[in-house]
């Protein structure tokens, strides 16, 4: 092939992929840009990114008969008109192969019910517990409204919930010198407390009373925030280096 015509073919798909690229991005980022994070039953972490919230549609399921038998929905599509904590994880799941399949049933008078996230099913004694901005909005999901910034979380939990861990570090640091890390609990109701005997990646030891502890990396990492029963908290991604960890750690 002559080296003209190569260099306009290359030219050419680059254009084509940078196209589709912006196209999947913008379809990805309308609305306004909310943080999700979805956890599973285990404490893994199956999504954490931060979306554009819009309106979303989704064709409800007969499969979602976690409720009791005859529960799952009907099949018909929903449009939930957005931008909505629900329509946020719906449309995390077109972007995200761990959130896939979401299953909602339309059987109840109540509204639409979230069964099951990426092959997590809710059960008798575990059920899908939402929380906006560390606060349990007791609405459901299809009709809590989500603004810019908001922080929503979606956890596959059991009754009485437990709470939720928060992890504040620094964006840099040096490798092999120790830096600060903390963090706080929120209950039910978004009451935020230091949280004393946590585990973080890296850290020299649990956290105090305050709640802090002190961490070193000689490579570039996502902490986390891990305590018994508790909902683990937001990763942080710490960079050293001038070298930034890739992606999600669970």
């Amino acid at each position: 092939m002559p080296r003209s015509i190569s260099f306009r073919l290359v030219a050419a798909c680059a254009l084509v992929v940078v196209f589709a690229l912006s196209t999947a991005v913008s379809a990805f980022a309308k609305g306004p840009l909310a943080n999700l994070r979805v956890v599973s039953s285990t404490g893994k972490v199956l999504a954490e990114d931060s979306l554009g919230a819009g309106t979303a549609s989704i064709k409800t399921s007969p499969k979602a008969d976690c409720f009791g038998t005859g529960t799952g929905g009907s099949g018909r599509s929903v449009t939930i008109p957005g931008p909505t904590a629900l329509g946020l994880l719906i449309q995390a799941s077109k972007f995200t192969p761990a959130l896939k399949p979401v299953l909602i049933s339309d059987h109840f008078d109540f509204g639409l019910a979230l069964c099951g996230v990426g092959g997590q099913v809710a059960t008798m004694k575990l059920s899908w517990y939402l929380k906006v901005n560390h606060k349990n909005p007791n609405l459901g999901g299809e009709t809590v409204k989500v603004r810019a910034g908001d922080d929503v979380l979606w956890v596959l939990a059991p009754f009485p919930y437990p709470d939720e861990l928060a992890l504040t570090a620094p964006d840099r640091a040096k490798a092999g010198t120790p830096f600060g890390v903390r963090v706080f609990s929120y209950d039910d109701r978004g009451k935020r407390t230091p949280a004393a005997g946590v585990k973080v990646k890296g850290a020299t030891k649990p956290t105090g009373g305050d709640g802090r502890t002190t961490v070193v990396l000689n490579n570039p990492a996502r902490l986390i925030a891990r305590h018994g029963k508790d909902i683990p908290s937001n990763t942080e991604a710490v960079c050293i280096g001038g070298k930034c960890p890739g992606s999600s750690g669970k």
